[in-house]
């Protein structure tokens, strides 16, 4: 078993998430949430940035962790056991640019039911409610403000 770990976030934006459509020779084709692996000398708050910048040119500011999510699947070296930590982001604007030397091609802000349908990865899906819901939390407290984070 091959052990790997990400990090990645659910970026919000004016109540919208930030989503990638990845498209690998129409082989691997689905909508994702920013994500990555983390490089020597990383943290996973670190990794989670700089993968969000790379993916879509959004300079994000991690609010808090939200959860960790698993799942497995099998390269040519054997299967891997994929850890990704998550966690709750803000952006100051809607611009984004997908990366286009690792398959993306689109990205955006959806409104939350339109993010979590577009979705590909269940656990994604999960992630992104977990996530939204932190971020309701912090909006009814009216800690959700420019001048808090």
């Amino acid at each position: 078993m091959i052990e790997a770990i990400s990090c990645g976030g659910v970026v919000i934006y004016r109540g919208k998430v930030l989503v990638l459509y990845k498209n690998i020779h129409h082989r691997y084709e689905g909508w994702v949430l920013p994500k990555g692996t983390v490089e020597e000398g990383e943290n996973h708050e670190m990794t989670a940035l700089r993968e969000v910048k790379e993916e879509t040119d959004v300079d994000a500011k991690i609010i808090k962790y939200i959860d960790k999510t698993s799942y497995n699947f099998t390269v040519p070296e054997g299967e891997v056991e994929k850890d990704v930590h998550w966690f709750l982001m803000r952006s100051n604007s809607y611009h984004s640019r997908p990366q286009r030397e690792e398959f993306f091609e689109d990205s955006g802000y959806y409104k939350y039911h339109e993010a979590i349908h577009l979705l590909k990865f269940p656990n994604e899906k999960e992630i992104l409610e977990k996530a939204y819901n932190e971020y309701l939390e912090l909006k009814r407290a009216k800690l959700w403000t420019n001048r808090n984070f």
